[in-house]
């Protein structure tokens, strides 16, 4: 007979508060698909619902926050190892993703900063930004902004990375995980990516093999893996390093639906289609 532990492993759980995207590239699909790939446990809570393709998104629709807080609060029970935030699509939820975070002191806080699709659109504004700038950064652990998501986030009057990120950590939040993917730094090589960790104590760079194509989901896989990572108990270097080679593979894995944006494979260790299903096919069962 199974051992009572194998049969229930201790899964760490990461409450991930994102947008819904349909194509599953990016948004609640792929932060849940993270998670498990990293061994974790989702609890998913939707700040909006989007209308979108894997070229861009065309609407955004926020889920009325008290029906957010409701639902963050029936969780109340469960223990919570780290959080993952993802989209902010108003004043209004965000004042609602402050309130959770709130009744959750002491818990890793990870956050994708989504301001523009990859298509284009718009997703935030100054004002909204700016409310993510004094109240919700000062509950964040570590930020993974691209490079024009941290120079948004910091404003004018910043002569480089280090400054918009110190400027960012004056504000409360702990740490940044800076990406280069989509605005590489002219000095890094075209053939490679960049990515900087800012931390009081610390900083680190990787580089990375630049894969070709474009990808809509990566920001969300990066963040959640890390948010899962910590959630394990990693530290924050090691955490970040193990999330980035996942994101890479995912990426490396991805598959393009159409003539769009490719998408992150997250479990693609898993076979295309499991032998159970195969012999249930081949059995007529």
């Amino acid at each position: 007979m199974a051992d009572t532990d194998e049969l229930s492993p201790h899964l760490p759980t990461v409450l991930v508060l994102a947008g819904h995207d349909p194509t599953g590239g990016a948004g609640l699909v792929a932060d849940s698909e993270a998670v498990a790939a990293c061994g974790g446990w989702a609890l998913t809570l939707p700040t909006a619902l989007t209308v979108q393709n894997c070229r861009d998104v065309s609407a955004v629709r926020p889920v009325p926050a008290d029906d957010l807080r409701a639902m963050a609060a029936a969780l109340d029970e469960v223990e919570i190892a780290a959080i993952k935030i993802g989209l902010i699509p108003d004043g209004d939820v965000l004042d609602a993703v402050v309130d959770i975070l709130r009744r959750r002191p002491g818990v890793p806080v990870v956050m994708d900063p989504v301001l523009q699709a990859g298509g284009g659109s718009e997703l935030s504004t100054i004002e909204l930004i700016d409310g993510i700038r004094h109240h919700l950064l000062p509950r964040v652990d570590i930020l993974t902004p691209n490079r024009r998501e941290l120079a948004r986030l910091a404003g004018p009057g910043c002569d480089d990375d280090t400054e918009r990120a110190v400027t960012l950590m004056s504000l409360g939040c702990q740490a940044l995980l800076v990406t280069g993917t989509d605005h590489p730094a002219a000095r890094v090589p075209a053939d490679r990516v960049e990515h900087t960790l800012h931390a009081p104590d610390t900083s680190r760079q990787w580089t990375w093999p630049r894969l070709e194509g474009v990808f809509h989901g990566s920001g969300c896989t990066l963040a959640s893996a890390l948010a899962s990572r910590l959630a394990a108990g990693e530290s924050l270097v090691a955490a970040c390093e193990q999330a980035q080679a996942f994101t890479w593979q995912a990426l490396a894995h991805g598959w393009q639906p159409g003539q769009d944006q490719r998408l992150p494979r997250r479990l693609w260790q898993l076979p295309a289609l499991p032998a159970f299903l195969v012999s249930d096919v081949a059995t007529g069962r």
